[in-house]
């Protein structure tokens, strides 16, 4: 008799930058969620999808949880929310390298709102912790709730651990087809993972009030007839002049490093050479204009 298939949606919750897209872009194998040390960098609920023999996973990588400050952060807090409500399985980040904190015990607690979806304690980042760390974490997590299906350290940088955390995961999915195509890595269109791409490249070195003021959207992207080239056209959208100004750098230093370090992204997904155009906008206080927001896909 053959063994059923199990399909299903887990998201990863916990403070920012705890490793949440780390982790989603290791299990699927694929860069499909940005990674960045500021916190929010994640804007969407991005799909990744893992395949195995067992099942389908399909993991909504969604931005932290976060108290918001303006019009931009509460939608993601309510995107967030949407999903939580959503999801078969959630997973819950604390790092091995800190201590549990307020902030990880509010979180933990507030997964009591969401009773239908399983709840799995992720420890990440045990390759950057010593045992006792790693023993210790574990304790505090484990306590912080009764209700762990399970409570797994690992690290998606050394891959450590990751098939212990997707045999549980697929354990713990409903029985059912794949939801996805055996091929499909993320429901993302290519266009949305080329922006996201170029705002990795953007957040770089960039200071702390800076990341949430930057969105990309795409202009145009056609192939050059006769070549084997990419022509990509996108805007770089801030809120400020002085904001305008950093990105660009001296002469423009700054905004040609973005396009270097983006093109190498890109160039891998669309299979061809890239010419990359990037201009840099202006709008004034998007992240608190409804219309704004909308314009930019929020």
């Amino acid at each position: 008799m053959t063994e059923k298939t199990r399909s299903g949606f887990v998201t990863f919750v916990g403070r920012p930058n705890v490793g949440k897209s780390t982790l989603t872009n290791a299990l699927v194998g694929e860069k499909v969620a940005i990674t960045s040390d500021k916190p929010q960098t994640t804007r969407r609920a991005i799909r990744g999808i893992l395949n195995r023999p067992a099942g389908q996973l399909v993991i909504v990588d969604t931005p932290g949880i976060h108290k918001p400050r303006t019009l931009l952060g509460e939608r993601l807090n309510s995107l967030v929310e949407q999903v939580l409500g959503d999801v078969d399985v959630i997973g819950f980040c604390v790092p091995a390298t800190e201590k549990v904190g307020p902030g990880d015990r509010r979180i933990a607690e507030s997964l009591s709102g969401y009773p239908r979806a399983k709840k799995v304690a992720i420890v990440t980042k045990t390759d950057a912790a010593s045992r006792d760390q790693i023993t210790e974490r574990l304790m505090e997590v484990d306590s912080l709730r009764e209700d762990w299906a399970a409570v797994i350290p690992l690290s998606a940088l050394t891959r450590d651990q990751l098939d212990v955390l997707t045999d549980e995961l697929l354990d713990l999915m409903p029985e059912g087809p794949p939801l996805y195509d055996a091929d499909v890595v993320t429901d993302e269109s290519l266009e949305d993972r080329i922006a996201e791409i170029i705002r990795e490249a953007a957040l770089e070195g960039v200071r702390d009030e800076l990341p949430h003021s930057i969105a990309v959207t795409i202009e145009d992207m056609a192939p050059r007839e006769g070549t084997d080239l990419t022509d990509i056209y996108a805007n770089i959208v801030v809120e400020r002049d002085s904001q305008k100004a950093i990105i660009i750098g001296h002469k423009g230093s700054r905004l040609a490093d973005v396009g270097k370090r983006a093109r190498a992204g890109i160039e891998p997904l669309v299979g061809t050479r890239v010419f990359l155009s990037l201009r840099v906008r202006v709008a004034k206080e998007w992240q608190r204009d409804p219309k704004q927001l909308g314009r930019l896909g929020f």
